[in-house]
């Protein structure tokens, strides 16, 4: 028996495209015009939350992000700290295991929601902190307020992301363009 139906994988290669090109494109003159961390935490978390509720089996974003991964760092070789983003993807496969599939996009939207977002929230933190800690200057961390502050860039990252991830989810859903 097949784990990865051809659905499954359509969502996770979709999911992992959207990610890996927003993120080589638009990511990088997002931080030059700003120096703000989290757009590639809004993609990703929106691609992670809408990758788990198409396919609702463990691997899934760990796949998602692996391949985002490799598409980064295929045209971008020094983007590095997307690293992080892999490991964060893994945390969010396991943490939506560990909370259920059921409790993360069930028929309690404040339920969803919360799930969803924490989830994000912790997963983008995990990013931030790896990032900070292994990819980022001291002496650039120095001018921004320090690794704490860099974390909670990504945080509200993935806030971002896990709303924008809650909301596409709910309107797929609302409108049945895939079945639950």
């Amino acid at each position: 028996m097949v784990y990865f139906t051809s659905r499954d994988i359509a969502a996770i290669a979709m999911s992992a495209a959207i990610w890996s090109i927003l993120n080589v494109t638009i990511s990088p003159l997002f931080w030059e015009m700003t120096h703000l961390p989290f757009l590639c935490d809004i993609i990703g978390f929106t691609c992670l939350i809408f990758t788990t509720w198409w396919t609702r089996k463990l691997g899934n974003t760990t796949l998602v992000g692996i391949i985002a991964t490799i598409i980064n760092l295929l045209i971008r070789p020094s983007a590095l700290q997307f690293l992080g983003f892999t490991a964060a993807s893994i945390f969010f496969d396991i943490g939506s295991r560990a909370i259920g599939y059921d409790t993360m996009f069930g028929s309690d939207s404040t339920r969803d929601f919360v799930s969803q977002i924490a989830l994000s929230l912790i997963s983008a933190a995990i990013a931030g902190v790896i990032i900070g800690s292994l990819f980022m200057s001291p002496r650039v961390l120095a001018t921004v307020g320090g690794l704490l502050f860099f974390v909670g860039l990504h945080t509200a990252g993935g806030l971002l992301g896990g709303i924008l991830g809650f909301i596409l989810v709910k309107a797929l859903k609302n409108r049945r363009v895939i079945p639950d």
